[in-house]
């Protein structure tokens, strides 16, 4: 185990993510993009468990796939978005994490996450989540629409009630310009449809 208490925040991600996951269980990476976050998925859930790496563009799955190796067979890559994640996903996961705002590397940058697919994304996996399981979200919003993205989003989680989810919000506050930061949701008690709590 690492020294070091206060990681940064993708690190921390999976942290998480490794807390509350077991063997043998679902999961959904949300944002494949180049397959860092599907391959480290693949390999916690095991031998008897399936990840659902979903992303918008093929270039990202095909990179997720040759990133996956010999782990493809636990993986499912599909090309759509994340807000259609209930059309694959028939039963309840262990956990899910995003990466927002655009594929690195790609050559067309302007396509990113939007404000509506990803809150319909969470809200529905928040409906599939086990009770203690945990939703990730690492949030970028130094490119254009990232900021949109981001008061939308904090927007929402602030809107969970509070006997549903516990959230919180992690950054290291002395990083480089728009360093992005990490919102991480737990489901404290079971529930099917996600309530929201009017200020």
């Amino acid at each position: 185990m690492s020294d070091i208490l206060l990681h940064r925040v993708l690190p921390f991600s999976k942290r998480l993510i490794s807390e509350t996951v077991l063997p043998g269980e679902t999961v959904v990476d949300a944002t494949a993009g180049n397959g860092n976050d599907t391959l480290f998925l693949a390999e916690l859930v095991g031998e008897e468990g399936r990840v659902f790496a979903i992303d918008i563009q093929q270039a990202a799955l095909e990179a997720t796939a040759n990133r996956l190796d010999k782990l493809n067979d636990r993986v499912s890559l599909i090309l759509d978005s994340h807000e259609n994640v209930d059309t694959y996903v028939k039963k309840p996961i262990g956990g899910a994490m995003f990466n927002l705002g655009y594929l690195p590397y790609s050559e067309d940058l302007s396509i990113i996450t939007k404000p509506d697919s990803t809150i319909e994304a969470v809200n529905k996996l928040l409906g599939m989540l086990k009770k203690g399981g945990i939703i990730t979200i690492s949030v970028y919003d130094g490119h254009e629409g990232g900021k949109e993205e981001r008061d939308a989003l904090l927007d929402y989680v602030k809107s969970l009630h509070q006997a549903d989810v516990h959230v919180v919000r992690y950054e290291l506050l002395n990083q480089r310009k728009n360093p992005p930061f990490l919102i991480a949701i737990e489901k404290v008690r079971d529930f099917d449809e996600v309530v929201h709590v009017e200020e």
